[in-house]
């Protein structure tokens, strides 16, 4: 897969399926969100400490949490999200592991968000609940492209349409769907939306993230838009047809 934060438009890196199946268990992306950055110590520091454990006990069970702690203005609000099919155990490993290697990366920042295939993680010193967040965002593409892109194209922005008409009557926010392109060629999509956004936001947020498929992904057999609200991917793969 390529990167791209979508912000600069600036392409990171390039890898391919085997390579991201590999490293799955490394963080896709991250940013440190603010300029702003708390005293080592201090009591912004003790809030997020406070709340990242929280986090960590009340995301597995039901795939996701979110919570805030303190007062203004050393009051800190987050979220962590799992990928709505991660098991519980899978959820905790993930989001404990998110958790951790943002404060590494952001070491200081009052404001970070950290990617994983299996989770995000996400923190900010401003009340974000039930806000689009279109301001953190990157895509993923995969570096093969089909032989009939304008078909394919709209075929995917199909396949993720009705995906985003189904997810707002799912309690998770997330579904998962495939179409069938050929005699033996299959398109899967999967859409989700971080649980702080009601199910017409949600929707409102996946419809907007569709309509950068010409930007991120244009005629490629796999891609991601990811934001710290939702996000989408879809990819082909070969079915034998009975």
């Amino acid at each position: 897969m390529s990167f791209s934060n979508s912000a600069s438009f600036l392409c990171l890196l390039a890898f391919s399926l085997l390579a991201r199946t590999v490293l799955g268990a490394d963080p896709l992306f991250h940013f440190c969100s603010t300029p702003e950055n708390f005293t080592a110590n201090g009591p912004y520091e003790f809030n997020l400490n406070k709340l990242t454990g929280y986090l960590y006990y009340q995301t597995p069970p039901k795939g996701f949490g979110k919570g805030s702690i303190g007062q203004y203005p050393d009051q800190t609000y987050g979220l962590a999200l799992c990928r709505g099919d991660a098991s519980s155990s899978d959820c905790k490993t993930c989001v404990v592991d998110a958790g951790s290697e943002i404060r590494k990366r952001c070491p200081d920042n009052k404001a970070a968000i950290i990617w994983y295939d299996n989770c995000l993680f996400k923190y900010s010193n401003d009340g974000f609940f039930g806000q689009i967040d279109n301001t953190n965002k990157f895509y993923m593409w995969n570096v093969n492209s089909v032989s009939e892109p304008a078909t394919f194209n709209a075929k995917t922005k199909e396949l993720l349409t009705q995906l985003a008409n189904k997810v707002r009557a799912t309690p998770k926010l997330y579904a998962t769907g495939e179409m069938v392109l050929g005699e033996s060629t299959k398109l899967y999509g999967l859409v989700q939306c971080t649980r702080d956004l009601s199910s017409a936001v949600c929707k409102k947020c996946i419809d907007g993230i569709i309509g950068e498929l010409p930007s991120c992904c244009d005629g490629k057999e796999g891609g991601r838009v990811v934001s710290g609200s939702c996000n989408f991917r879809y990819e082909i793969y070969p079915f034998v047809n009975a």
